[in-house]
């Protein structure tokens, strides 16, 4: 039996390959919607994919079940409680799937979604009573448990959700034995729980010990534990759900109608009529020289949550990137459902070389002058645009909470006849809200470099929140 962890950063995503090289029958689970890998890595071990399982209607990216299904012939299977516009095969509770000597067993496993499922994957050439794995999808993660707050749109409460949860782990996963190794959909960095952790495989016995929500504890006191401090869901999150269960474009259909070379003007006119202009390079390139009007995501963060928080899919977006990234920036757009590129500024940045005035900048403060000109008779107004937790732990003096997920429905909060000083961990998100704010009209914006973790390295104080008993 061949078992292989996909892991994706950027999302914090985790996908598998379950093959037999015996058969050369192979199980994709949970695929991101760029399927290449999973098609090469079958190809590299004579594999052939037969079988694509969703463990549940993600909502924080669009799978790729509907690009292996035209791609490769895959059937597609979910969860008894689903619906799709697409033909799937309904999984109900302890359904079996075998080729070779692999063993997939169903389990259903409701609570983050109502449609989620958990897979036992049994290695029939070590045992056929044992269970080698589970895959958990968002049921049970490494350190946490999946959020049951994300389906209030379709009628579901948390405290519902919640109830179903409790039950599924100690239903069924919790009766797996303790050596079954746990391998979920999502790590540390996903919002679809609060406080996964870095590892991406476990055991069940490592996490009936240390897993905070597997701790004894009545289905009260669980509902009020993981309904408590969940992490902000970003706008799209409900229309990935969505996206998830209809019919669409595959991958490759979305890039043919994208990839659009456009010329300078052609990118002004459609800014003009409201297109998003997104920004795809380091913040520090973006800070040198912009196009004005754009809004900095850059490559190198979590580009497509971020994206998916302050973009939205009512207006087309027109990507500047850095020649050659112009594809990938596209690409992981399309993870989230963000088909509604209407191309790409043609040569960059290099097209602005003869148009000056079109170019805007946003200074960069070290934490030194920064420190200089908040002490001064005439301070900036310092804005932390970092979540609350990050906040609740160390601030810089003086400044003002408005946290980048709310930042333009919170722009009456901020003065314009002020400057602006936004700082964020390390400058990544400060580069976003910059951006925002310039182009909703502030004029006088500038970022800490490095963020807070800059500030503190030049030794710099910062205040903690206090804490009451």
């Amino acid at each position: 039996m061949i078992l292989k962890q996909f892991y994706l950063p950027c999302l914090a995503h985790a996908s598998y390959v379950i093959g037999d090289e015996g058969t050369g029958a192979a199980a994709v689970v949970d695929p991101q919607r760029d399927t290449d890998q999973y098609i090469a890595f079958a190809a590299e071990n004579a594999l052939h994919i037969e079988h694509v399982f969703l463990t549940h209607l993600h909502a924080d990216f669009v799978a790729g079940h509907l690009e292996l299904r035209d791609r490769v012939g895959a059937k597609i299977y979910l969860g008894a409680a689903a619906k799709a516009a697409y033909a799937f095969t309904p999984l109900h509770d302890g359904v079996l799937l075998e080729f070779g000597r692999v063993r997939l067993k169903v389990l259903e496993t409701p609570g983050h979604t109502p449609e989620s499922i958990s897979i036992v994957v049994y290695d029939l050439g070590a045992s056929d009573a044992q269970p080698h794995a589970v895959l958990t999808g968002d049921t049970l993660f490494i350190g946490d448990v999946g959020r049951p707050d994300l389906r209030a749109a379709l009628g579901w409460s948390a405290n519902q959700l919640g109830g179903m949860l409790f039950d599924s782990l100690h239903g069924k996963l919790l009766a797996l034995p303790d050596a079954c190794l746990v391998y979920p959909a999502h790590g540390a960095g996903s919002l679809c729980g609060k406080a996964l952790s870095k590892e991406t495989v476990s055991t069940l016995g490592n996490q009936r010990q240390f897993n905070y929500a597997l701790q004894p504890m009545s289905k009260e006191e669980f509902i009020q534990v993981v309904t408590a401090d969940q992490p902000d869901a970003p706008a799209y999150f409900n229309y990935d759900a969505l996206l998830n269960s209809e019919e669409r474009l595959t991958l490759d259909e979305a890039l043919a109608r994208e990839m659009n070379p456009l010329t300078l003007d052609e990118v002004l006119r459609l800014q003009a009529s409201g297109a998003q202009i997104l920004d795809t390079r380091d913040a520090g390139e973006f800070a040198s020289a912009h196009l004005a009007g754009s809004i900095n995501i850059g490559l190198g963060g979590q580009y497509a949550t971020w994206v998916g928080t302050v973009l939205d899919q009512k207006h087309p977006i027109v990507i500047v990137a850095d020649p050659g990234r112009e594809n990938e920036s596209a690409v992981r757009l399309g993870r989230i459902g963000f088909d509604h590129v209407a191309g790409f500024l043609k040569d960059g940045l290099h097209s602005l070389e003869s148009r000056p005035e079109l170019v805007a900048f946003t200074e960069r403060l070290s934490a030194q002058y920064a420190a200089e000109l908040l002490a001064s008779s005439q301070p900036p107004l310092a804005v932390d645009i970092r979540a609350p937790r990050e906040r609740d732990q160390k601030y810089i003096a003086g400044s003002l909470s408005v946290p980048l997920s709310h930042l333009m429905e919170n722009l009456q909060k901020l003065p314009k006849d002020r400057p602006l000083l936004v700082y964020c961990a390390g400058g990544y998100r400060s580069s976003i809200a910059a951006s925002l704010l310039q182009r909703s009209g502030f004029d006088s914006v500038g970022e800490i470099a490095g963020g807070i973790a800059g500030w503190e390295a030049a030794k710099m104080p910062v205040q903690t929140a206090a804490r009451t008993l």
